[in-house]
């Protein structure tokens, strides 16, 4: 088994896929999550807060599996290009909506 580096340079780039990366992700759950309770029949402003509790929840696990990941490259790649997925997605059901 390799060691795990723990370099300053590293311990930032964890930190940084950890905030940013969970910040992306999380957005993106919450926009789809909103769209898709609204397009469901939800109030808007309940579909909004509940996609919001669960977006605090999806930021905290992300945050979480940011540092217990193997691979920072995936870490990068599963946070900034599953929340630009779900974001589309989003922008998507909400043009059907419209």
């Amino acid at each position: 088994m390799a060691a795990l580096t723990s370099s300053p340079f590293h311990i930032v780039h964890r930190t940084a896929a950890a905030v940013l990366g969970g910040y992306a992700f999380s957005w993106g759950v919450i926009a789809f999550g909103t769209a898709a309770l609204f397009a469901a029949g939800m109030e808007f402003h309940d579909a909004e807060h509940l996609s919001y509790l669960v977006g605090l929840l999806v930021f905290l696990v992300a945050f979480l599996l940011a540092f217990a990941a193997r691979s920072l490259g995936r870490v990068w790649l599963v946070m900034l290009g599953g929340g630009a997925v779900l974001a589309a997605a989003a922008s998507l059901l909400q043009q059907q909506l419209v």
